[in-house]
């Protein structure tokens, strides 16, 4: 077992321990008695059967020390749940996890979201976790952490990681045929490369709003998209793009109907080849894009339409 990388963790691993130890040493007397009494009472020495009284005070003490035992473990192991389930600190980092069939998205304060779980050593980390589709499992070895994503339900969770590095996250719950493959990391850093990297996807995350902005002005303008693709739901000549960004769309492919993602590279293709996939059910009258806009503005109106939620 690799060494625990949070408070929790090592506290869990304490507790591990002393159950192992009781259950070891219930192991090494239980097989010495056995072994004796083997010895001591075989046939061989005992050649005429005697009958053997009860002892309550022995009887009782076995019982009472069983009862000890076994409180004692449940004391230790619910002493560590109660403190990762409800002592949450009032200074913890709050960070949504959302799972998704086959990855993991960690959400921050201020809109800001990363493939990677990154959190500064040494401070109280509180996850709100949830899934988008089906039952997904968080979880985190170095720091003994394990939690199921239920699609309508939030599950809480908090840590203080207080070893840095970068650490293995896994889905534990069997999710569909990528399973294998939904992994992330946890980036552990120092408190000053925590918040310059919060300051670093702060600005990216503000060069794609302008971008987004931009590309907002393009498709209402330049481009003349707005004529036949709302952004709020209703109805036009073409397909609403409110919130089509990620999702499955079924088209015609010369000829053939067939089932596509909408992503960046789906939307490049409808705009410069329109007619190569036409949505199901829509007329194949949108005219290309190709030598109207140039290449950083098509970038532009595919950052506004992703952002279109």
């Amino acid at each position: 077992m690799t060494e625990a990388a949070s408070i929790i963790g090592k506290n869990t691993d304490g507790v591990f321990l002393i159950i192992t130890g009781i259950c070891v040493i219930l192991l090494l007397v239980i097989t010495f008695l056995m072994l004796l009494f083997v010895f001591k009472y075989s046939r061989g020495k005992n050649l005429h059967p005697s009958n053997v009284e009860g002892h309550p005070l022995l009887e009782f003490s076995f019982l009472g020390g069983s009862i000890v035992l076994v409180l004692a473990m449940f004391y230790f192991g619910w002493t560590g749940y109660r403190q990762l389930k409800r002592e949450l600190p009032k200074d913890a980092l709050p960070i949504n996890v959302v799972a998704r069939q086959w990855l993991w998205s960690f959400q921050y304060e201020g809109g800001r979201a990363s493939a990677a779980l990154n959190i500064p050593v040494n401070r109280p980390i509180r996850l709100k976790i949830t899934s988008e589709d089906v039952i997904h499992s968080l979880y985190i070895p170095a720091f003994r952490l394990k939690q199921d994503a239920v699609p309508g339900a939030e599950k809480a969770l908090w840590f203080v990681a207080d070893r840095e590095g970068t650490y293995d996250i896994f889905c534990t719950e069997y999710c569909g045929l990528a399973h294998s493959g939904m992994l992330a990391k946890a980036v552990v850093m120092s408190e000053e490369n925590f918040n310059a990297w919060m300051r670093t996807a702060e600005a990216a995350e503000t060069k794609l709003a302008n971008k987004a902005l931009e590309g907002k002005t393009i498709f209402e303008t330049k481009g003349g998209c707005i004529a036949c693709h709302s952004v709020d739901g209703s109805a036009r000549v073409g397909p609403t793009l409110k919130g089509i960004f990620g999702s499955k769309v079924k088209v015609v492919t010369n000829g053939k109907e067939r089932e596509v993602t909408i992503d960046e590279k789906y939307i490049r293709s409808s705009e410069l080849e329109p007619n190569a996939d036409v949505a199901v059910g829509f007329p194949p009258v949108m005219p290309s894009q190709k030598g109207k806009l140039t290449d950083p503005e098509v970038n532009a109106v595919i950052e506004y339409i992703k952002s279109l939620k």
